[in-house]
C-alpha cells in the first residue's frame, strides 16, 4: 500500500473564526481518508473546536516571536517535524507562515492559504497601519524571503478572485506563478435543512448575523438597518452572533434607541440560529470571502450584504440574494422586505442558494486540495525552480 500523504496545519490557534473552522473541518475530512494522514500545530492552546478536532492530532507549539534582534526557536514544532515528518506544511495566517521559516524542511512542500489579504505583504507605501506597525512588517516579510522564500518554493492558495489578485500583486515577481485560487470548502450537511421555515401569521421577521465584532465586520450598520425597518413598520428580531472589541458599545446603542437587536455571543451552534432565522444580513465592508454566507445558503436563507470584494464569488445579485454597493441603510432593509413580502422570491433565492452553496461542500473541496498537493509534490521533482534545485544552489 502506497505511504499516506502527511500535512501538517500550522495555525496560531483554534478559536472561533473562519479560517480556524475551515481547518479543522479539512484536518477532520483528510484524515477520513484512507490516503492522507494531517495533523494541526497550533501556535497558541486555544481550542474552541474540541468535537472537530477529535480525529485530529493537535500539537500546542507555544511559540513566542518576542524579539527581532535575534532568532526566536520553538523546540515544539522542531520535535514535531522530527517526529512527523510531513510531505505538505501549510500555513494559515501571517504568524504560522512565520513560524515555518524558522526550520526549513528539505523533504517538504510548502503551502501558505491566504484566508484574507494580508497586509504584511503590503508594499510599504501602501501598508494601512502605524508607521511602527508597517515597520514590523517589512522586517518579518524580509525575514521570510531570506530564511524560507530564497531557498524553497512556497504556494500561495487564494480562497477568492479578489485574494488572488491581492497575492499576484504583492509577492515577489518570482512568486505570483505559484498564486493558485481554491475556494473554501464546508460541511454541506450539517447546515443544509431541507424543509423551509414556515411563517406563521403575525410572527416577526428573524434576521441573524454572525461575525467577530471589530470595524471592518460593520455590525453598527446594521443598527441602522433595524431602524430603517422598525421605522417601516416591521415588527423585526435580529439576533447577533459573536463576540468582540466593537460589542459592549453597539449594545449600549441598540439599548439607548429601542431596537429590536439581540447580542448572543459566541455560540457553538450555528446551525440552530440559522434554521430559525427568515433572511441572512451581512454588513463586512470587507470579506475575503465568507463561510458563512455558504451556510446560511446551506440552511436555506437568502443573504442581503454588502460588497465586501471577495464576497463577490458566492453572493450572485438577484440569484442567492443581493449583493449591495454602497452601505445605504434605507436601500438594504428595501432589500430585505422585498424578499419578505414574496414568498415565492423567497423560496426561489434559497433554492438557489443551496443548489450554489452544494459545489463547496467539503468532500469535494477536500479531494480538490489533496489533487493540488499530490501536483506541488510532483513539481517539487523537476524544473530549475524545484526545491531541490533551490537548496543545490544555495
Amino acid at each position: 500500500m502506497p505511504e499516506a500523504l502527511r500535512v501538517l496545519h500550522l495555525i496560531n490557534h483554534l478559536g472561533k473564526g473562519g479560517a480556524e473552522r475551515f481547518v479543522t473541518s479539512l484536518c477532520a475530512e483528510l484524515n477520513a481518508r484512507s490516503d492522507v494522514e494531517a495533523r494541526i500545530g497550533a501556535l497558541y492552546p486555544t481550542n474552541e473546536y474540541r468535537e472537530a478536532t477529535r480525529t485530529t492530532p493537535v500539537v500546542v507549539l507555544g511559540y513566542e516571536p518576542h524579539s527581532i534582534l535575534r532568532r526566536v526557536e520553538c523546540p515544539a514544532y522542531r520535535a514535531l517535524l522530527s517526529e512527523f515528518r510531513p510531505h505538505i506544511i501549510h500555513t494559515n495566517l501571517f504568524l504560522a507562515e512565520f513560524l515555518s521559516a524558522l526550520y526549513v524542511q528539505r523533504d517538504a512542500v510548502y503551502v501558505c492559504h491566504g484566508h484574507d489579504n494580508m497586509p504584511q505583504f503590503e508594499p510599504l507605501a501602501t501598508a494601512s497601519a502605524w508607521q511602527k506597525q508597517k515597520l514590523l512588517w517589512r522586517y518579518e516579510v524580509l525575514s521570510l524571503q531570506i530564511r524560507k522564500y530564497a531557498r524553497t518554493r512556497t504556494y500561495f492558495v487564494a480562497n477568492s478572485q479578489d485574494t488572488a489578485a491581492y497575492y499576484r500583486r504583492v509577492l515577489p515577481r518570482h512568486m505570483r506563478r505559484d498564486v493558485r485560487l481554491i475556494p473554501y470548502g464546508f460541511e454541506f450537511a450539517r447546515f443544509f435543512r431541507k424543509v423551509p421555515l414556515e411563517r406563521s401569521p403575525g410572527r416577526p421577521l428573524r434576521l441573524v448575523n454572525v461575525g467577530s465584532f471589530q470595524p471592518k465586520k460593520n455590525q453598527a450598520f446594521l443598527l441602522e438597518v433595524a431602524a430603517a425597518l422598525t421605522k417601516a413598520g416591521v415588527e423585526l428580531e435580529l439576533d447577533l452572533l459573536g463576540d468582540g472589541a466593537t460589542r459592549a458599545q453597539l449594545e449600549a446603542v441598540a439599548s439607548a434607541r429601542g431596537l429590536p437587536v439581540r447580542f448572543r455571543g459566541t455560540v457553538d451552534d450555528v446551525e440552530r440560529w440559522l434554521w430559525e432565522s427568515d433572511l441572512y444580513v451581512h454588513s463586512a465592508l470587507y470579506e475575503p470571502l465568507g463561510l458563512v454566507f455558504l451556510e446560511a445558503m446551506a440552511a436555506g436563507l437568502p443573504v442581503v450584504a454588502l460588497d465586501g470584494r471577495g464576497n463577490r464569488d458566492v453572493l450572485r445579485d438577484g440569484f442567492n440574494g443581493y449583493l449591495l454597493e454602497r452601505p445605504d441603510p434605507a436601500l438594504f432593509a428595501e432589500r430585505i422586505l422585498e424578499i419578505w413580502r414574496s414568498t415565492a422570491l423567497a423560496a426561489q433565492l434559497a433554492e438557489n442558494g443551496q443548489t450554489f452553496a452544494r459545489e463547496f461542500d467539503m468532500g469535494r473541496r477536500t479531494a480538490e486540495l489533496v489533487a493540488f498537493y499530490r501536483e506541488i509534490l510532483r513539481e517539487d521533482h523537476a524544473g530549475p525552480f524545484s526545491r531541490r534545485a533551490l537548496f543545490r544552489h544555495r
